[in-house]
């Protein structure tokens, strides 16, 4: 019934985690279904190979906030 409710109506995304400011991970509240932005802005099917490059440039952007925060 709820994808039923999709395929009707469309997702209703909400955000499931801000990998940076631009990038983030989406799930549908009714489905599941798993999305993320990609490089040009466009919604992409989050599969496990995304989630590991988010992984990293979550890990990445962290790492370079912490260094200019220490310095500032």
């Amino acid at each position: 019934m709820k994808k039923f409710f999709c395929n009707l109506f469309g997702h209703h995304y909400s955000v499931s985690k801000k990998v940076t400011h631009h990038i983030k991970e989406y799930k549908c509240i009714h489905c599941g279904k798993e999305v993320t932005t990609d490089v040009s802005g466009n919604l992409s099917t989050l599969t496990p190979e995304l989630q590991d490059i988010n992984k990293t440039l979550e890990g990445l952007y962290q790492k370079r906030h912490r260094a200019a925060q220490q310095v500032a």
